[in-house]
C-alpha cells in the first residue's frame, strides 16, 4: 500500500500491545500492509472464541509474542528484545460489563498496565513514539447533546470509565514528567487517542452490541438489546485506525507538537441509537430484535458524542463511511466468514476498499 501515511512505516518496527484484540488485529494486519514489521503483545489467549486474529491468521504474518502488560519485567524484555521505534498501546480489559463483575483486573489493566507499557518505554532508548489507545468514555458523563472535546473534564463512575480516565492521568504525568520537550529525561512524543463504540467484521466480544446482533443473526435467533434508545458514535474499525495511523506518522514526523490527547469519531455528529443500528442490521440480513434486562446495574451513558474538529483541523482527518456503509461492510464481512473465505484476504480487501473510498473523499493520509 503505498503513498499512504508518507510510507513512515515501510521496514519499521512496530509494537502492538493487545494484537489478539479485535483492534489489534486489524491495525496488525494493516501495518503489515503498509510494510511495518510488528511485534505483538498480548495474552496467550485470545480474548475471544473465534477472535478475528485465529480465522486471520495474523500470527502467521507477524512476530507473536504473549505475555500480560501488567508483568512489568515481561513487557521490558521484549522491548529490549526487539527494539521497537513505535508502540501502539492497545491491550485492556475493553467491556462495560464486564468492568461491573471484575473491577480490580479492570484497573491493574488499563490503568497500571499502562503504567508498565509507558514504564518499559522509559528504559529504552529504541522507542521514537508512542500512541495509547483509551476510550470516548474517559469524559465525566455530562448526558450533553454536543461532542466531547479533548479539553473537557474527565471522569468515570464505573470501573471500566474509570480506569481508562486514570490511564489518561498516568499518560498526561509521563508525558510532563519524564518526556517533554524541555525538563523531562528525553523528548518522546506521548499521544493518547479516545475512540468508541468501534464496530466491525471479526468483533466477536459479548456485551457490545454488533457483535450480539451478528451472533444471534448468525443462529437465527431475536436480537437481544439492552437500552434501545441510547446514542453512540458509532464508527467502523479503520476509521479510528486511519487515524491512529495518521497521529503516529505525525509524531514520528514532527513531535511534540502532536503529543496530545485526540478524539476520533463517527461521521454523523448526532449520533445513532441501538435500536437503528439492530433494524439495520436485521435489513441487510434478516432477523426480529426484542429488548432485555441485562440484570446488571445500568452504568452506560445514554447521549455520548465525540468532537473530531481537532484531528479535522490539525492532522487532516475525517471519517469517510457513513453508519449505514459501516455496518453494509460489516455483514459481508460475516457473511464472508459464515461461508468459510480466507479471512485475512477479506480483510485486507476491506482496508482496500476503505482506502479507495477515503481517496474520493479526500483525507489528509493519502498522497
Amino acid at each position: 500500500m503505498k503513498n499512504l501515511f508518507d510510507n513512515v512505516f515501510q521496514d519499521l518496527t512496530v509494537l502492538v500491545t493487545g494484537h489478539t484484540g479485535f483492534k489489534g488485529s486489524w491495525l496488525s494486519i494493516w501495518l503489515t500492509e503498509l510494510g511495518a514489521d510488528v511485534i505483538g503483545y498480548s495474552l496467550p489467549d485470545a480474548p475471544t472464541t473465534p477472535s478475528n486474529f485465529d480465522v486471520s491468521g495474523v500470527s502467521g504474518r507477524i512476530t507473536d509474542v504473549r505475555g500480560d502488560i501488567r508483568d512489568l519485567a515481561a513487557l521490558r524484555q521484549t522491548i529490549a528484545r526487539y527494539r521497537p521505534d513505535l508502540v501502539f498501546h492497545l491491550a485492556a480489559q475493553p467491556i462495560v460489563l464486564q468492568g461491573l463483575k471484575e473491577p480490580k483486573l479492570t484497573f491493574d489493566t488499563n490503568a497500571g498496565g499502562t503504567v508498565n507499557v509507558l514504564e518499559a518505554v522509559r528504559m529504552t532508548d529504541s522507542v521514537r513514539a508512542v500512541v495509547s489507545v483509551t476510550t470516548d468514555k474517559v469524559y465525566e458523563n455530562r448526558e450533553w447533546l454536543w461532542g466531547y472535546r479533548e479539553n473537557d473534564r474527565l471522569g468515570g463512575h464505573d470501573p471500566y470509565s474509570a480506569s481508562k480516565a486514570m490511564a489518561e492521568l498516568a499518560i498526561e504525568s509521563y508525558r510532563h514528567s519524564f518526556f517533554a520537550r524541555e525538563g523531562g529525561e528525553r523528548p518522546l512524543p506521548l499521544a493518547s487517542v479516545r475512540a468508541g463504540n468501534v464496530i466491525g467484521g471479526g468483533d466477536f466480544a459479548e456485551f457490545r452490541l454488533v457483535p450480539d446482533c451478528m451472533r444471534a443473526l448468525m443462529a437465527e435467533e431475536p436480537i437481544q438489546i439492552r437500552n434501545p434508545l441510547s446514542v453512540r458514535p458509532w464508527q467502523h474499525v479503520l476509521e479510528p485506525l486511519s487515524g491512529y495511523l495518521q497521529l503516529a506518522a505525525r509524531l514520528l514526523q514532527e513531535g511534540q507538537p502532536f503529543a496530545e490527547a485526540w478524539n476520533f469519531g463517527p461521521l454523523e455528529q448526532k449520533g445513532v441509537t441501538a435500536q437503528a443500528i439492530a433494524e439495520k442490521l436485521i435489513a441487510l440480513w434478516g432477523g426480529a430484535w426484542e429488548r432485555v434486562d441485562s440484570g446488571l446495574p445500568k452504568v452506560e451513558t445514554g447521549q455520548l458524542r465525540l468532537s473530531w474538529d481537532k484531528a479535522a483541523a490539525r492532522l487532516d482527518w475525517r471519517p469517510v463511511y457513513t453508519w449505514e456503509e459501516a455496518l453494509t461492510e460489516i455483514t459481508a464481512w460475516f457473511k464472508a466468514y459464515q461461508n468459510g473465505h480466507n479471512m485475512y484476504d477479506v480483510c485486507l480487501a476491506h482496508i482496500q476498499a476503505y482506502v479507495q473510498r477515503a481517496q474520493v473523499v479526500g483525507v489528509g493520509w493519502i498522497s
